[in-house]
């Protein structure tokens, strides 16, 4: 199927013979495009297309080829955009050879065309306003955007359902790239990710009324970098498409309308442009609202090679993560490459990124985000019927009379939970759970292992998360946590984490008392302990009660020698939680104690981007609320190295350290 398809496309190129000059050979049977009814007879000798029914291919063809011209897209919508062109130009073969078939159309092939033909159409509108359309509203309303994307997806792909292929004698080569097509259609629908977080925060800011960051000019000028609303000749096309926009709505909307009318206001103002010719003076304001919210998927969560936010992330030899089954895919098409790198790997196994994928299952549940659920095989759906099987009688096992077998059970499930995550719904819905909390409490440390660990594989699924607390497994977790061997003491801290990105474990944990053990490993654990034992305070400390524990558990020690200690490599995560410790009375009058000002100091003059960034953030927090602390860097020379970050820092490094030094500004003894 590859070596076919390729003769049709060529770094993502449609490659199209010119077609053929229409044949003669007498009439053929018209029919309107709209409803499939004759509108003459006649018998033909030489049979084809009438020239009423070529120029229906045609209209389409041209139509794709139109949307391939349209240039740049809107930065909201570019990678949807180009997506769903390169889609469209995989349907230009078809309606190729669609034009040189030797007899007419069949009527309800010539319906299924017209249903196709509207389709297109619709996106090609699509197209247009997100190439033309006002840049703002694009952002600000890029989830009704992507419902549209997702329409279009869902017309073209059941139009193409519906085309009797085998009528129109189509060939096995065009099939096959309509059937890709048909995949990524599929694929597509299933997404729901837009622009970046950085992007869909900064909107959400400026638009807020609550939030008096709205006034921030750094911000505004990343947002109008990041829109390409900077310049003279953007923002008076903007203008131009905003007042498009206007009198579209036509008094609909008013509100999200005044709104992103000011921001253009606001960008105009950080350009030094003047308000004299705003276009928009004589345009009447609508009185409705309509609110969306923007959401944005971090790059690093989409796999390079579906641009997909992944559910099982692995780690090639190159050290690149994909999503499982694409990487697969890769590997089974001979590749031995890394697709990101090209560089040739020693070896096609995987590992499981489980950092990762506790990342993206945390900012799932943060967003109210879904994750797609994979669609199983005719031999898939057979594999799982055994392995449902295999799995009701390991669970059954577990409650088993004799040691060992209940070892062996554990020790499978454990397995299974870690290898997919249609293992982890089976056994969740094989009652598998409530066992596995039952045998947390067991003496043996290699039971209590297993079950602990296939627990943290289980509260992958975001359903799993509030089942197994439900079930009573946080004091136990707890329990293994503060007793078990090193081994399920790590895992244990792991399962919280993973548990605590629901608000309301978060609580549970902190009040039965879970974070004294996850302190006590931060200081005495293994490399891998207190990184789990930071990933862990971090989420737990997220919640405002849980800080205050934190910082009575004597939290901030542990968290100084991280600094000490680079060696670690754990010195973003030490001031990461830092900073949330300190947002807390307690934890700013304990940092006091401990004189750390000329650690943070020290990397923000020498550490790496990220050091510096959450280094300021810290100092920041620390000098807004105590004038003392400000004072103290001043003496180990933290105001030239702000003012290079300040001119050099990453986007937040830079507006932390601009805020910092204007309050320097207005504090005594500052030079």
């Amino acid at each position: 199927m590859i070596t076919r398809i390729s003769s049709f496309v060529m770094e993502g190129q449609i490659l199209i013979p010119p077609p053929p000059p229409p044949g003669g050979g007498g009439e053929s049977k018209e029919r309107n495009l709209t409803n499939g009814s004759s509108n003459g007879g006649g018998g033909g000798g030489g049979g084809g297309l009438s020239n009423e029914e070529i120029t229906v291919v045609q209209e389409m063809i041209d139509l794709i080829e139109a949307v391939g011209l349209y240039g740049d897209y809107r930065r909201s919508q570019r990678k949807d955009s180009y997506n769903l062109v390169r889609r469209m130009k995989l349907l230009i073969p078809l309606l190729e050879e669609i034009k040189e078939i030797e007899n007419p159309i069949p009527e309800d092939a010539l319906n299924c065309l017209s249903n196709l033909k509207k389709s297109l159409v619709c996106a090609k509108k699509l197209l247009k306003t997100c190439n033309e359309g006002s840049k703002i509203y694009l952002a600000f309303d890029s989830e009704g955007i992507m419902v549209r994307f997702h329409g279009c997806y869902d017309k073209i792909s059941v139009a193409l359902d519906e085309i009797p292929f085998d009528e129109l004698n189509v060939s096995d080569e065009v099939k096959e790239q309509v059937e890709l097509m048909r995949t990524q259609l599929k694929r597509a629908k299933r997404r729901t990710d837009t622009q970046d977080i950085e992007l869909a925060m900064d909107m959400m800011v400026v638009f807020s009324k609550k939030d008096d960051r709205n006034a921030d000019s750094a911000i505004l000028e990343r947002l109008a970098k990041k829109l390409e609303l900077h310049t003279l000749p953007d923002l008076r096309a903007e203008t131009v498409a905003v007042r498009k926009l206007v009198k579209e709505r036509n008094g609909q909307q008013a509100e999200s309308t005044q709104q992103i009318i000011d921001l253009l206001g606001k960008f105009k103002q950080v350009a030094g442009l003047e308000e004299t010719d705003d276009v928009l003076a004589d345009v009447p304001m609508p009185k409705t609202l309509e609110k969306c919210q923007s959401l944005a998927i971090p790059n690093e969560f989409l796999c390079p090679i579906t641009l997909e936010i992944m559910t099982d992330p692995v780690i090639v030899a190159s050290g690149q993560t994909y999503e499982r089954e694409s990487i697969n895919k890769w590997f089974e098409s001979n590749h031995r490459t890394c697709p990101a790198t090209r560089q040739n790997l020693p070896h096609l196994s995987v590992a499981p990124n489980f950092a990762l994928r506790n990342l993206i299952l945390q900012w799932c549940e943060k967003n109210n985000f879904q994750l797609p659920k994979k669609e199983a095989s005719a031999d898939v759906e057979e594999t799982t019927s055994e392995q449902q099987e295999e799995i009701v009688a390991l669970i059954q096992n577990l409650s088993s009379t004799q040691l060992d077998e209940q070892r062996r059970a554990a020790k499978k499930i454990r397995m299974l939970s870690k290898e997919n995550p249609e293992n982890r719904v089976m056994i969740a819905n094989a009652g598998g759970i409530p066992p596995l909390v039952q045998l947390l409490s067991y003496p043996d440390s290699k039971i209590q292992e297993h079950t602990v660990t296939a627990l943290l594989n289980l509260s992958l699924d975001d359903s799993n998360k509030r089942t197994i607390a439900t079930e009573g497994a946080i004091p136990a977790i707890i329990e293994v946590l503060q007793n078990g061997k090193i081994g399920a003491r790590e895992n244990s801290a792991a399962c919280l984490f993973s548990l605590s990105m629901l608000d309301e474990n978060k609580v549970a944990i902190g009040s039965m008392n879970g974070i004294p053990p996850l302190v006590d490993l931060l200081q005495h654990g293994t490399i891998r302990g207190k990184k789990d034992a930071a990933t862990a305070l971090f989420n737990l400390s997220l919640n405002q009660v849980n800080k205050a524990r934190a910082i009575k558990a004597g939290a901030l020690k542990p968290l100084l020698q991280l600094l000490v200690d680079k060696n670690l490599g754990m010195v973003d995560e030490a001031l990461s939680i830092l900073l949330l410790l300190v947002s807390h009375p307690e934890g700013r009058s304990a940092i006091g104690q401990l004189s750390f000002i000329e650690t943070l100091v020290d990397f923000i003059r020498e550490g790496t981007p990220k050091n510096k960034e959450c280094a300021v953030s810290v100092l920041l927090e620390l000098g807004l609320s105590n004038s003392s602390f400000v004072l103290a860097a001043l003496q180990y020379g933290v105001y030239e190295h702000l003012n290079e970050l300040a001119r050099s820092g990453t986007n937040r490094a830079q507006r932390k350290a601009n805020s910092l030094l204007q309050h320097m500004s207005k504090c005594e003894h500052i030079p």
